[in-house]
């Protein structure tokens, strides 16, 4: 996995100066696709305590390059207990604006950092409050709220294309009933701009 993520990235530092139209316009649109990691690097050894996410979410550019964001996200974590892992599953729905730190002189690459609220629905042990071994959870299921603070790096490979890295992410849900309630997260995605 880190290897396709080496040639991923060796591509986009060499096609990064291929595009030459104006970027990142106020009022210009995109839409983005992120697959990452959470809690550490998903594999079969680190099974019982990593997870993953998905998300997809609209960019609406604004002033000095800075967006606002508005998407949806699915992050399922397993949480270690006894021999086995907990299933933990998380929808949410998520509003934020993001500032421009960095572009390169000829706007192919971006750097930003950004907040975000949150809104969703948790579900543990897929909603069963008794465990395999008998023991019985307080809460499985329950909505969510909280917020998020995400350094994304950007870079277009095409006028129309850019893959976006959500580089570095802390997720803060409240109201759960999760062991752990921050979720770091690392990722990367695809950007297509209307």
């Amino acid at each position: 996995m880190k290897r396709y993520l080496y040639i991923t990235f060796a591509l986009l530092v060499l096609l990064a100066g291929q595009a030459g139209a104006q970027r990142r316009l106020p009022k210009m649109k995109g839409v983005s696709l992120t697959a990452g990691m959470t809690d550490g690097f998903y594999c079969k050894a680190n099974k019982p305590d990593a997870g993953f996410s998905f998300g997809l979410a609209v960019s609406t550019y604004a002033k000095k390059r800075n967006q606002w964001v508005l998407g949806g996200e699915v992050l399922k974590r397993n949480t270690p207990y006894r021999d086995g892992s907990i299933p933990l599953v998380q929808y949410t729905g998520e509003g934020g604006y993001y500032y421009n730190i960095f572009s390169s002189p000829n706007k192919t690459v971006f750097l930003s950092i950004g907040g975000s609220a949150m809104l969703g629905y948790e579900s543990v042990n897929g909603g069963k409050r008794l465990l395999y071994d008998g023991a019985t959870l307080g809460q499985c299921e329950s909505f969510i709220y909280g917020g998020a603070i995400t350094l994304e790096a950007e870079t277009y490979l095409s006028d129309r294309f850019s893959a976006a890295a959500p580089g570095f992410r802390e997720r803060n849900p409240f109201g759960g009933s999760a062991s752990t309630h921050a979720h770091f997260q690392y990722g990367i995605g695809i950007k297509y701009i209307l």
